[in-house]
């Protein structure tokens, strides 16, 4: 059993939920999809791991597919339909996105409605978003709009609770004057810790909201998946990544040695020690990798039970300051544009 749990900020403040979240993008993102009953065992690995009372807070996307359409929410509606306990059992986070003109984020109130009419569509009967989030600010109107607009989709029963993604400290902080916000989802890991990472985590921590720190491993990259392009497979998303590319890689890789080194070191492995220091972060910051496996569902929530010693957590984030990562978070241009916002 999992024993360290935490309670969500915002709106949210009375769920009690564990100290490390699953994200379920690369169950329908992958050039080679698990089966149902692979991704089912994943998710109820999780959650049959907690506390007694605490949910697993579970990550999905409205654009979580090779083609960007809902078969990650479609697969989650079957297995509700299979495991209707799990429901209770689940806070569920969807991020949305419908573009404007098939480029830029769009946060009116017609958008937004398409948007979570569209997943709780694909979601189907089972369960109900918990928390709802655009996956990007829309810059074309003031956040204080666009948290008007999503007040008025919660109060109509839509979800329950307020996020937001890839969101400055600026903006936080004004959406959250205007209506609470339950979590700010943002990447964070020691190839993606500077200055807006900490921004973003100091006000969240001021505000009380959660902050769901996605891409705590990378990728994949910092648990040493990968060693040079050639093995990443041809198709895959993480081909368009510039710190997947050749001249790139090699600098790169000094981080997962010295990962490697340190969660030898500790006695465990690189991934949960990269979860640990991530979750060490602030009470607030909840790590967010993905897992399709179970086994691997497994490792990675036992890593929030995993304490850092302040000599550790100085020696792991050295390695995140250092700056020495080669390439950008994302892919570039439109990408890059909407981080931030």
């Amino acid at each position: 059993m999992i024993a360290r749990v935490k309670r969500l900020g915002g709106t949210a403040s009375n769920t009690t939920v564990g100290r490390v979240a699953h994200g379920l993008m690369m169950m329908t993102l992958s050039l080679t999809p698990p089966t149902d009953e692979e991704c089912f065992a994943a998710i109820k690995a999780g959650v049959d791991a907690l506390h007694p009372g605490a949910k697993m807070i579970l990550n999905s996307g409205e654009f979580y597919s090779l083609t960007r359409g809902t078969q990650n929410l479609e697969l989650l509606s079957r297995f509700y339909a299979k495991h209707s306990d799990y429901a209770e059992k689940t806070f569920l986070s969807v991020g949305g996105m419908r573009l404007r003109g098939g480029a830029a984020p769009d946060s009116s109130l017609e958008y937004l409605r398409e948007s979570v009419s569209n997943i709780q569509k694909a979601l189907g009967p089972h369960k109900k978003m918990d928390l709802y989030e655009p996956a990007r600010i829309d810059r074309s109107i003031p956040i204080e709009q666009a948290m008007e607009n999503l007040v008025v989709l919660s109060k109509e029963g839509h979800f329950g609770h307020i996020g937001l993604s890839e969101c400055s400290a600026d903006t936080l902080r004004r959406a959250h004057a205007v209506y609470p916000v339950t979590a700010a989802e943002i990447e964070v890991s020691v190839w993606s810790y500077e200055a807006e990472q900490k921004k973003v985590i100091a006000a969240a921590g001021e505000l009380g909201i959660s902050v769901l720190a996605y891409s705590p491993l990378g990728k994949g990259f910092l648990t040493g998946n990968f060693s040079s392009p050639a093995d990443v497979p041809a198709g895959d998303y993480r081909t368009r990544f510039t710190r997947f590319k050749e001249a790139n890689m090699a600098q790169n890789m000094s981080l997962v040695s010295a990962i490697s080194s340190l969660a030898a070191k500790k006695g465990v492995t690189a991934a949960q020690l990269l979860i640990a220091w991530v979750a060490a972060l602030g009470e607030h910051v909840i790590p967010l990798p993905g897992s399709s496996k179970a086994t691997r569902t497994l490792e990675n929530c036992a890593a929030g039970d995993i304490e850092l010693s302040a000599e550790e957590m100085a020696d792991i984030t050295a390695i995140a300051e250092k700056g020495e990562v080669k390439g950008d978070r994302m892919a570039g241009g439109p990408e890059l544009e909407h981080l931030w916002g």
